[in-house]
């Protein structure tokens, strides 16, 4: 993906928070055979599973 097509986030998270990313980072680690897992990459899997998740009750809903 080219650098124009990326937004860079600045958050403040609590520290508890930031220890189960770390987790879910390792997780994705050890269980994906991609080589490499990137923080940037397992949040945006991450956004990307829920904002299904989030059309699909919406869907629903109607």
């Amino acid at each position: 993906m080219s650098e124009e097509n990326r937004v860079q986030l600045n958050v403040r998270i609590s520290k508890e928070t930031a220890n189960r990313f770390d987790e879910i980072v390792e997780y994705y680690q050890e269980n994906t055979k991609l080589g490499r897992v990137y923080k940037g990459d397992v949040l945006t899997d991450i956004i990307e599973k829920s904002y299904q998740i989030m059309q699909k009750q919406k869907a629903l809903n109607k």
